[in-house]
């Protein structure tokens, strides 16, 4: 058995203003007051002696390593990531940072937002756009109804409302 797995697709490099932000700022929280806090940590933690059997060395050393690869990460999408800020001209169609409303054939309404791949949280019912609903509802309009290949298999939807300035933070 082998560790090879193909490559993921790429995921669009689009993100809200408000993401953009969000990403800067965790970017720079990490860079400028947790790196320095674990490696203070680390520091200590070293010239406690034998390193081979410190547990607190090596809790630190791999939470410093996850830091400089969340780092990494961040710093290299946050050049390649195009930030969208303005709204799309026909407001009555479902497009990228739309809220909108479906309701499914059994009558459950769900309130979503399409953001960017990096901004997604299902708490939020913000999905990307790069997920099989985002796509199937794409320049969909109020009462029109579409179907979604979604894991759980193929359902259809109606296009209840849609909205691009509430619920912005």
């Amino acid at each position: 058995m082998t560790r090879w797995r193909p490559p993921q697709a790429a995921s669009t490099a689009i993100i809200t203003a408000d993401g953009h932000r969000r990403l800067k700022a965790e970017l720079d929280h990490l860079w400028r007051e947790r790196r320095p806090e674990v490696v203070r940590a680390l520091a200590a933690a070293a010239a406690e002696g034998d390193r081979s059997e410190n547990a607190e060395y090596t809790y630190r050393k791999k939470q410093l390593g996850e830091i400089d690869r969340r780092v990494r990460y961040l710093s290299k999408r946050l050049e390649t990531l195009k930030v969208v800020e303005q709204k799309p001209v026909d407001r009555e169609a479902v497009f990228f940072s739309a809220w909108f409303e479906i309701e499914d054939d059994d009558g459950n309404v769900q309130r979503l937002r399409i953001v960017g791949p990096d901004e997604t949280d299902a708490a939020l019912g913000w999905i990307s756009i790069d997920s099989p609903l985002a796509r199937a509802v794409l320049k969909k309009r109020t009462d029109d109804e579409f179907e979604a290949d979604l894991p759980g298999g193929r359902r259809r939807f109606v296009v209840v409302a849609v909205d691009y300035e509430s619920g912005d933070s």
